[in-house]
């Protein structure tokens, strides 16, 4: 009897060690585990996102470092005379024509000749939709550059490839120009290139080259803000596909008799500017 008594108690001393160990033992924190990796995950998420989306403006400065080669110099002022494929004409700076006033440009898009009295904003502007030829052609006397491409030929991708390009960044237009011969078509004073692709690094050439470039821009210390009041960039005047007609104006036109060339249609200085000559702007 002793012995069956003595293996009872080893047994009830098994079975209290085995709950002893259960209860001391600390249940595994689910909650806070899930809320971890949920951070991770979400972090993982952010960061990929940030990745993908940064990545145009990343190969985009990439881009700018390598097409520095092309900046002006005096030994070098015109570098887009090396760029293959540009269309260099010489304009001389033409008169102002009044808003209500069309040119007949011999260019599509043009790229000189007589235009509007107020500049298209061109401080790093991306219009979704087309600008007035007259005042575009204003910013290009000014030192800036005009991307435009056809919106039916050119892909969101490829979009994003040229915003990159001109979002932000000074003397810098872009627009959409329905009807282009081909996709894309880059626009200077007196200079032209139009390429196929987005990717194409002509297109960084040819703004390091001519973007405000004093040997080419008839008015390289013009601004490209326009006057308070006088050039609205969420309603601008509008792209006009149509034939100019019998009453444009030529491309050499000298202004409206008794127009100051240096101000807007009408002949009175610009706001702000008592001399009538354009203001520097920033």
């Amino acid at each position: 009897m002793a012995r069956g008594t003595k293996s009872k108690g080893k047994r009830d001393s098994g079975v209290k060690a085995a709950r002893a160990g259960v209860v001391g033992k600390k249940p595994m924190p689910w909650g806070t585990i899930i809320a971890v990796i949920a951070i991770v995950a979400l972090a993982g998420v952010v960061l990929g996102y940030y990745v993908v989306k940064s990545a145009p403006k990343r190969e985009q400065a990439e881009r700018e470092e390598a097409a520095q080669v092309f900046t002006p110099s005096d030994a070098n002022p015109d570098p887009s005379k090396k760029i293959e494929g540009v269309t260099i004409e010489e304009f001389k700076a033409a008169g102002h024509v009044n808003p209500s006033e069309r040119v007949a440009y011999e260019q599509s898009p043009p790229f000189g000749g007589a235009h509007d009295g107020i500049w298209a904003d061109c401080s790093g502007v991306v219009y979704p939709q087309g600008v007035r030829s007259e005042n575009l052609v204003h910013s290009l006397e000014h030192g800036a550059v005009w991307i435009a491409y056809d919106p039916e030929k050119v892909s969101d991708d490829d979009k994003v490839l040229l915003e990159v390009r001109a979002e932000k960044k000074p003397f810098t237009v872009m627009s959409p120009y329905p009807g282009l011969d081909k996709p894309i078509s880059l626009q200077s004073w007196g200079h032209q290139l139009k390429v196929d692709d987005a990717g194409d690094i002509r297109i960084d050439q040819f703004i390091a080259a001519l973007r405000r470039n004093p040997n080419t821009t008839p008015e390289p210390d013009a601004g490209c803000t326009p006057p308070p009041g006088s050039f609205d960039v969420a309603n601008p005047p509008p792209f006009d596909p149509s034939e100019p007609g019998k009453d444009a104006k030529p491309m050499d036109y000298g202004g409206n008799a008794g127009m100051n060339p240096d101000a807007p249609a009408g002949g009175q200085p610009l706001p702000g500017d008592d001399a009538g000559g354009e203001p520097q702007g920033e």
